[in-house]
């Protein structure tokens, strides 16, 4: 008997196929555009403290700033708790949930709270990624659709990588590495068919078209550089063994401290948050490199040179402030905040090798932007979503080679000392917390059971 997916995506069954695509790039266009304002009135919000600055100073100034963001982190945790604890952290893991059947995507109540939550959260200073809350956004756009036009399973659980597709293109202006995003990390998950792969293109398109409508078409962190030469390669292999190591322990940290906050909460309820948005808000005036997503954070540091001591110091303090600030239990992802960590590495990095070798005419920027791509490849083991991301984001294209042999090496040191996708731990968690039994669900041939 032949399978009544291969049915719909022969050739002969265009009007279902163009059905979909249509419905694929209806999300693509409602997620550019409303992430696209997300991240408008994110950026018009963060000024916030600049404009406190203006009229205090002093201890005065960093107890309000402490405070202010003490009390959005604590309501933000509380209406997430309340509404929608299913909208806390990235969503990425819910969404591969429920392309599994094992989660199911609230969308009436995921959009507003997400929107809203993630908005006043990630602008008041929590080292927190837009693109964790737009991924979401966009799955919630295509649950939203799918139920209204009455769609087949195969078809959802396409939509959901289509919606989350179109989010992290519309995060980072970068639809390709959506794309492969996709292909690489949920692959277990994601239906392949000629329809849910045409899908996915289709509406990573329309989410960036809408996003360069909107605010622009430049990359986001634009970094022009001349090509690396080639007798540099085993320098990036050797950063991306660092990094291989760094991503496990960053993923370790993150699952560690939602454990600990956990334990924290039942005890005091919120207890953990307000002392993390406490300590963020008095860092956004005493280190305020040390905060916020990032994206200020590694231009800066790109565009300026800095010490290797600094950069130690500021990799260190970011790498708390990210595991902290994402187990408050806000909307936010981590794409953004790894770049900037990876960025303080790999300047320091590549700045220790220039002070070693000095007549070598090394390029700090070179390992920096390397690092970028080798830190997500061993948290997120997708090191092609690792490269493209990178070469996108910077539009330095040059940099292919040095990506390719940071992010391969990145993965394949995490595979061998033990680290797993930091989103299959957090999937594993979420269910847990459930009292979901994957293995009972018939999810058991995804890797999870």
């Amino acid at each position: 008997m032949d399978d009544p997916v291969e049915n719909l995506d022969r050739p002969g069954n265009r009007n279902a196929q163009i059905r979909y695509i249509i419905l694929a790039g209806i999300t693509g266009i409602l997620t550019g555009t409303v992430g696209s304002f997300f991240h408008l009135l994110i950026d018009r919000l963060q000024v916030w403290p600049h404009l406190l600055a203006e009229h205090i100073s002093g201890t005065a100034l960093i107890i309000s700033a402490a405070l202010i963001t003490m009390c959005i982190t604590v309501l933000s945790a509380y209406f997430v708790n309340r509404y929608a604890p299913e909208a806390r952290g990235s969503g990425v893991q819910e969404i591969e949930g429920a392309m599994l059947g094992l989660r199911t995507v609230h969308w009436r109540r995921v959009l507003p709270i997400k929107f809203f939550t993630g908005v006043v959260a990630i602008a008041s200073g929590l080292v927190l990624g837009r693109e964790g809350p737009t991924i979401h956004i966009g799955a919630s756009f295509s649950a939203a659709i799918t139920e209204f036009f009455k769609v087949s399973e195969t078809e959802r659980r396409g939509m959901l990588g289509a919606g989350a597709a179109a989010g992290l293109a519309c995060a980072f202006n970068a639809p390709l590495a959506a794309i492969l995003f996709i292909i690489e990390e949920t692959h277990r998950q994601f239906p392949y068919t000629f329809r849910t792969y045409m899908g996915i293109i289709v509406a990573a398109l329309l989410a960036t078209v809408m996003t360069q409508v909107i605010g622009g078409t430049a990359p986001d962190f634009s970094m022009l550089i001349a090509a690396p030469e080639n007798w540099l390669l085993p320098a990036f292999v050797a950063l991306g063994c660092l990094l291989g190591v760094l991503g496990v322990a960053l993923n370790a940290g993150l699952m560690h401290m939602a454990v600990l906050a956990s334990s924290i909460n039942a005890r005091v309820p919120y207890l953990f948050p307000a002392l993390v948005g406490f300590a963020v808000g008095a860092l956004l005036i005493l280190m305020p490199l040390s905060v916020t997503g990032g994206e200020y954070a590694l231009t800066f540091i790109a565009d300026h040179s800095q010490g290797l001591m600094f950069l130690l110091l500021l990799a260190i303090m970011r790498y708390c402030t990210m595991v902290t600030s994402y187990s408050a239990g806000t909307p936010g992802g981590i794409f953004a905040p790894m770049l900037a960590l990876s960025m303080c590495v790999g300047l320091a990095f590549g700045g220790t090798l220039d002070a070693l070798a000095p007549s070598a005419d090394i390029v700090p920027l070179a390992f920096g932007i390397a690092a970028m791509g080798g830190l997500f490849s061993a948290s997120v083991r997708a090191p092609v979503v690792g490269v493209a991301l990178t070469l996108e984001l910077t539009g330095s294209y040059t940099m292919v080679m040095p990506l390719i042999a940071t992010c391969v090496t990145a993965n394949m040191v995490a595979q061998w000392i033990g680290g797993r996708p930091i989103y299959d731990q957090l999937l594993e968690k979420t269910l847990a917390q459930a009292k979901i039994n994957p293995a009972a669900k018939g999810a058991d041939k995804t890797g999870l059971a």
